[in-house]
């Protein structure tokens, strides 16, 4: 482990932690706006004050089980030091700006999973990491997702059999009121699930330093500090990738974004309780795979869909690489 950190230093890592849940709100927006706008159940400039607003209280909801699940589940806490958080944050930051800029909907969180990675690894070699714990979240990989899919799947059937007798006026404008609750839902779980994802890294960091004393803990200040910077991430809107998800994939009604805002939701908050830190980012889009397939499997076009899966593929592998090089760089400079 390194020598105790300078005070500067500490900060600027703190700094650069924040900087990637701020990029985190930003790149992810998507998911918690793309359907409520492609709907136009809400202008973009309304949706994303109103997912920036759940993001934030989500602490109030849910306990910090991600949180320790990210600082000290995935990599030993005896391995970490300021240049493996700084490697994680580099290789998951580079990862995140580089499919933004195409609008890809990857995954921050597992960008950030696979930087702790590369980072130990390139410490510690693979004794760097917790097989348990992150076993657990590369189960959760393909799990999330397939999860999404399948409620998605069974709300739109349960709710087309419910509306049946109605006619598609009045279901549509029932759903236009009820997307209100599922989005605020989603972006709650999407707070929830995220932001505590950073809470972790700055955790351990703290941890490493000494400043926790002898058992691992994440301060309130930490908290607060986390769901802010992701709130005011997603009041910039990842316009990119909202059109990614909210028009590419599918054509979506607010009776489908209903179900599949409904669909990712539920998956998050149990996730969420049971501390297995998933991607928001493949929760929602399998959600949305499964409304356009409920409607005919033509509905869904798989090329975009495909270039997504690849991209969730590639993340943890191409965030640790960088991290790992990052990690070799800074230790060679010194």
């Amino acid at each position: 482990m390194d020598a105790t950190l300078g005070f500067p230093i500490l900060v600027i890592l703190i700094a650069v932690a924040l900087l990637f849940d701020f990029l985190n709100g930003v790149h992810d927006a998507a998911n918690s706006i793309a359907t409520i706008v492609s709907t136009r159940v809400l202008r973009p400039q309304f949706a994303v004050f109103w997912a920036a607003f759940f993001n934030f209280i989500a602490f109030m909801v849910f306990g910090l089980h991600v949180a320790n699940t990210i600082g000290t589940g995935i990599i030993e806490p005896e391995v970490v030091d300021a240049t493996v958080i700084f490697a994680a944050l580099v290789g998951a930051i580079v990862w995140n700006v580089i499919t933004w800029a195409f609008g890809i909907p990857s995954s921050s969180s597992h960008a950030l999973i696979g930087g702790l990675v590369g980072g130990g690894m390139a410490k510690a070699g693979v004794s760097a990491a917790v097989w348990s714990g992150l076993s657990k979240t590369l189960l959760a990989i393909v799990l999330s997702p397939l999860i999404g899919f399948l409620l998605a799947l069974v709300l739109v059937a349960i709710v087309s059999w419910l509306s049946v007798r109605s006619t598609p006026f009045a279901v549509d404008r029932a759903f236009r009121v009820l997307q209100f609750a599922s989005a605020s839902l989603y972006s709650l779980g999407h707070g929830g699930n995220d932001a505590q994802k950073t809470m972790g890294i700055i955790g351990v960091l703290l941890y490493s330093q000494g400043h926790l004393g002898e058992e691992f803990s994440i301060p309130f200040w930490v908290v607060l500090a986390c769901q802010a910077a992701m709130a005011l991430g997603t009041l910039m809107g990842g316009w990119r990738i909202v059109r990614t998800m909210g028009l590419r994939i599918t054509k979506l009604t607010p009776m489908q974004g209903f179900c599949a805002e409904t669909g990712g939701a539920a998956t998050l908050f149990v996730a969420t309780f049971l501390g297995v830190p998933v991607s928001t980012t493949q929760t929602i889009t399998g959600a949305i795979v499964g409304v356009g397939a409920a409607r005919r499997v033509s509905a869904v076009r798989w090329n975009v869909a495909s270039s997504i899966v690849y991209a969730w593929v590639t993340t943890i592998p191409a965030a640790a690489a960088v991290a790992a090089v990052t990690y070799w760089a800074v230790v060679l400079l010194r």
